[in-house]
């Protein structure tokens, strides 16, 4: 049935903005050193007239998006970004109206055969994951989520009930969630304040003695550096995966130095998180991880919130990795998997206990993984894509707006700072970190809850 608060789309827009990184960051045994953001403008229209313009905006994360030996890394970036720019052209081409969620619903069947079009122009020989299809559209569905929330003059978390939106949870996540919405898996007013999880890079320095040639650019270089100057709490390890003494005398090593910085400034409790990036050869591997750790130092163990995707992101030609037993010990949550609902459900079934929520797999999705994730009982965090500006407001909203999620990821202000400016003076809460928590309660604007531009 439509409603008056239907929209459609009225026009579309993009470009593409280039961030350098100010030291390179290191994951799953990949480098990265600069960032490609494809930002988007919508202008909508309600059936009854008003109208609303949304702003959305995301990396075009190709490094994790898109891993290959086959296909290079300034390919995938490309290709990438052809092929959201292709769906900025078909959004603004699509004449249904409807609910963000029922017109994405209808958005969705055009990235494969977009996908492909864009490989095929690209020269290509190896099809585009649909992770990476997910991270180049999420800025169209941003800006789409964005622009209804303007046009109807409201946040956008606070439209998502059986008012404004065309179908209940069944449509997408089947009979199990009939009768219910998104309104009843997310909270109506943002948490005021968040921890914040910091990201300590396979090539970060972890004392002076690390520290080759100092950037000097006024920002802190040292974990002891970083915990004074943000006042950090939640700490979030990237490992290697594949070699095990490294990881264990990593997170040995970490656990040192952050007691020390943390006995400074007299805190007594914080956190970690472990990050393989899907380099584990199975489960026992983590169960070694886990074990060395605990008879190295028993308060990193203790201290350490959960695991994150230990083994390969394709789950079902990998159903024999199993992660029940360490599941038993710590959470593990599936990152790089997440990419539909199925995905979710054979994770559940493999193992796994939790799921990290990307805003860069398009707004909706992560609404409705964390919905089922919550009705699932399993662990739940929210993660970023070293995103800067709009993407880490929108990422921190997404956080802010789901009851069990603990804190929140963000780490452009480690890597790519240049990316706030503007932002960080219209949101300093959000960016200018002291106390270890990202005041989040500022996000109560319309649409996803900030301006649309930093101007």
């Amino acid at each position: 049935m439509s409603k008056l608060t239907d929209i459609r789309i009225l026009s579309t827009a993009a470009e593409t903005e280039y961030i350098p990184y100010r030291a390179p960051m290191k994951f799953g045994g990949r480098v990265v050193t600069d960032v490609r953001l494809l930002n988007v403008w919508m202008d909508v229209e309600t059936r009854d007239g008003r109208r609303g313009r949304g702003f959305g905006s995301m990396p075009m994360g190709h490094v994790w998006a898109w891993p290959s030996a086959q296909t290079s890394a300034e390919n995938a970036l490309e290709a990438m970004t052809d092929l959201g720019r292709r769906l900025v052209r078909a959004a603004g081409e699509y004449r249904a109206a409807g609910h963000p969620l029922d017109m994405i619903r209808d958005l969705e069947t055009l990235y494969a055969p977009a996908a492909a079009a864009a490989v095929q122009s690209g020269g290509l020989t190896e099809p585009m994951p649909r992770l990476a299809q997910h991270v180049a559209c999420s800025p169209v569905e941003a800006a789409l989520h964005d622009a209804y929330g303007k046009a109807l003059g409201a946040n956008s978390y606070n439209l998502l009930g059986e008012a404004y939106v065309g179908a209940d949870l069944s449509a997408d996540l089947g009979p199990e969630f009939a009768g219910e919405y998104l309104d009843r898996y997310t909270l109506r007013t943002p948490k005021e304040r968040m921890p914040l999880y910091h990201l300590i890079g396979a090539l970060d320095p972890l004392t002076e003695d690390d520290v080759s040639r100092r950037i000097d650019d006024g920002l802190p270089e040292t974990l002891p550096e970083w915990i004074a100057f943000n006042g950090l709490t939640h700490l979030k390890i990237k490992l290697a995966g594949d070699d095990l003494p490294w990881d264990v005398e990593r997170v040995v090593s970490i656990e040192r130095v952050a007691a020390e910085a943390q006995s400074r400034r007299g805190c007594r409790e914080w956190f970690y998180s472990a990050d393989f990036n899907e380099k584990c050869a199975n489960v026992d591997y983590v169960l070694d991880f886990l074990r060395q750790v605990g008879e190295r130092s028993p308060s990193a163990i203790r201290r350490l919130q959960y695991l994150e995707q230990p083994t390969h992101r394709d789950l079902q030609a990998n159903r024999e990795k199993k992660m029940h037993a360490a599941a038993r010990l710590k959470p593990v949550v599936i990152d790089e998997s997440l990419v539909d609902y199925e995905s979710l459900l054979l994770s559940r079934e493999l193992g796994y206990s939790g799921v990290a929520l990307k805003a860069c797999k398009g707004h909706g999705k992560a609404l409705l993984m964390g919905a089922a994730a919550q009705k699932f009982g399993m662990f739940l965090c929210v993660q970023d894509l070293t995103c800067p500006g709009a993407s880490f407001l929108h990422s921190a909203s997404l956080a802010a707006r789901i009851s069990t999620v603990a804190a929140i990821e963000g780490n452009g202000r480690q890597y790519c700072p240049a990316g706030n400016r503007g932002w960080e003076e219209k949101f300093p809460s959000l960016f200018r970190i002291t106390d270890g928590t990202v005041g989040t309660g500022a996000l109560t604007g319309a649409g996803l809850g900030y301006p649309l531009d930093a101007e």
